[in-house]
């Protein structure tokens, strides 16, 4: 069984849930008291948010490429961002590997165009709706037709993840929201949604909506389960 490095805490709300399903994902294939070997590197979040704020990128991929080479030299063997918006720095995190990184976003478009979808309505962070790094991979390499929200369902989305999700406030009428959010998207076409921020699975289930929701915190582990037992 290969090693998983873990980039984590941010928010560490989600990180749980990536230590859960990876742990029950590698005792479900096989069997008996095994589970997930990890190395994990969890985040202040408050200095990755300040970073993101202030649009600091450059810096942003200097701190996790650091982080992620010390999960290498400490013997990983691929590495995993867990997050959806932090892989807005992913290429530069790459390039100071020597083991894979396992795009998050790469494992959601395979998962989409398996099922069919063509055009997807995505959520998530501002910075992951707004900025052209995820829209573009999926377009790019899975030919997925990306949908966002409006300007105003943005700034909701955004700040509902950052003020409730990631200190673990789950809030029915932010639920109610996303759910309203979600019709918006299917009125315009969206076949599926896609939760792109790894808190949202904390709030939005698929019985909360009629749409086929795709959780990218569950797709991104399958996937290195996967490779972990390869």
């Amino acid at each position: 069984m290969k090693t998983i490095g873990l980039l984590g805490g941010m928010s560490w709300e989600s990180t749980v849930t990536y230590y859960q399903l990876l742990n029950r994902g590698i005792a479900e294939k096989l069997g008996g008291l095994h589970s997930a070997k990890i190395l994990l590197h969890s985040f202040d979040f408050g200095e990755v948010a300040r970073l993101q704020k202030a649009q600091a990128w450059d810096a942003a991929a200097e701190l996790l490429s650091e982080a992620g080479t010390a999960l290498e030299r400490a013997g990983a063997d691929m590495l995993l961002i867990c997050t959806n918006t932090m892989h807005l720095v992913a290429p530069q995190v790459e390039q100071s590997l020597k083991i894979p990184l396992l795009h998050i976003a790469d494992a959601a478009g395979a998962a989409l165009r398996q099922a069919g979808v063509s055009k997807v309505g995505l959520l998530g962070t501002r910075f992951t709706m707004e900025h052209p790094f995820y829209k573009d991979r999926l377009a790019a390499h899975f030919g997925l037709d990306v949908v966002v929200p409006d300007e105003t369902a943005r700034k909701e989305v955004h700040d509902i993840i950052y003020t409730e999700l990631c200190k673990g406030i789950v809030a029915e009428p932010s639920r109610r929201r996303f759910c309203q959010v979600i019709d918006e998207l299917a009125s315009v076409g969206a076949e599926a949604i896609l939760l792109g921020c790894t808190e949202i699975g904390l709030l939005v289930e698929q019985p909360h909506t009629r749409l086929q929701l795709f959780d990218t915190t569950y797709l991104h582990a399958s996937a290195a389960i996967e490779l972990a037992l390869q």
